[in-house]
């Protein structure tokens, strides 16, 4: 969700209480969200066949084998093949459509003026950057942003969790140890989901179905975005509790991911700097200051984080830091994929 602030929009001060806000959406242009919506829906089918692939001959869920890019360009010629990558694709983008619609549909509640979701497609290992809505309108109350804030996190938790009951289940034991496989760190969630499905493998010696792939991603979505602090939603869910204490609680949030970044995995890092950049939240008004319930229902939110944060998302199977082989395999992959370009304006 984006910060509330809008170059659309004008308050005139009363001197009383409330405030008159004058808002001038812009036009919806629903053919940009349709065809990101396309092309992320093509771009994590492209990953999940390669994840299917994996899956189907006992292997890694990721690999780090040089082709890193090459798969976005091999599907023109088997397009019939992106058939096996439709588990990952529509659960992915059911878990990460259920996260922004739950933002988007309270904001309607709360008559603020916010777009549909954009989805944002990338090469990558799993196709996608994520999703966004952009609110253009101020939120009337600090109720109003706390429940704009939770309702994303609990909307794309709830399939999440789902997912990842399906999905392991459907998992099994890696047929041998891949030297270039990235190895996933999991959260809590998924630990006690495998108790409960009493699987004695291993999660890392595990193939993951990938649809319990996806939710291994909806729930590192989740918990990157219920950081608390700056503008994601886990600053808005502080700021609406307690607008003093938002810019400390953000501070001890970029100190805590310091020493993240530095011994589990180095995208804290990037996540500090981001977080450091926000720390300022855009103004709501105070009154009325009454949350009732909400304080209670925040625990929630503080209950999803613990579930789905792990402090180690990417290590490399040999215990390096994942980022510079990834790197250099990139560097491998996207020479691949010039390479299969070439090919294939050749061979038309």
């Amino acid at each position: 969700m984006s910060e509330p602030a809008s170059p659309f929009s004008t308050a005139l001060e009363t001197g009383r209480p409330h405030q008159v806000w004058v808002i001038q959406p812009r036009r919806r242009r629903l053919w940009v969200h349709i065809v990101l919506l396309l092309a992320t829906f093509l771009s994590t089918l492209v990953v999940g066949e390669r994840m299917q692939y994996n899956f189907l001959h006992s292997q890694p869920v990721f690999s780090l084998n040089g082709d890193l890019f090459l798969p976005f360009v091999t599907w023109i010629a088997h397009p019939s093949e992106l058939l096996l990558g439709i588990p990952f694709s529509l659960t992915l983008m059911f878990i990460l459509l259920a996260h922004e619609m739950g933002h988007y549909l309270y904001a309607r509640h709360y008559r603020v003026y916010a777009t549909l979701p954009y989805f944002v497609p990338f090469p990558s290992l799993i196709g996608t950057l994520g999703a966004f809505i952009r609110i253009r309108s101020p939120i009337p109350s600090r109720a109003a942003l706390f429940d704009i804030g939770i309702a994303g996190p609990i909307a794309g938790f709830i399939p999440a969790c789902v997912a990842l009951v399906a999905g392991l289940s459907l998992s099994h034991p890696i047929a041998a140890n891949d030297a270039s496989s990235i190895q996933l760190g999991f959260p809590l969630a998924f630990h006690l989901a495998a108790r409960v499905l009493h699987i004695a493998t291993p999660l890392p010696t595990l193939s993951l179905h990938p649809i319990a792939a996806a939710a291994w991603v909806g729930m590192f979505a989740t918990a990157l975005n219920l950081l608390p602090g700056g503008q994601l939603d886990g600053g808005h869910i502080v700021f609406s509790i307690s607008p003093q204490l938002h810019r400390a609680i953000s501070f001890l949030a970029v100190l805590a991911l310091i020493p993240l970044g530095k011994y589990f995995w180095t995208g804290w890092l990037l996540w500090a700097v981001l977080l450091a950049m926000t720390v300022r939240h855009p103004a709501v008004p105070t009154r009325p200051s009454a949350l009732g319930r909400r304080r209670g229902i925040a625990m929630v939110a503080l209950l999803m984080l613990v579930l789905a944060f792990t402090p180690a998302p990417f290590t490399h199977s040999s215990g390096r830091e994942v980022w510079p082989e990834l790197r250099d395999q990139g560097r491998q992959g996207l020479q691949s994929f010039v390479d299969g370009v070439r090919k294939l304006l050749h061979r038309n």
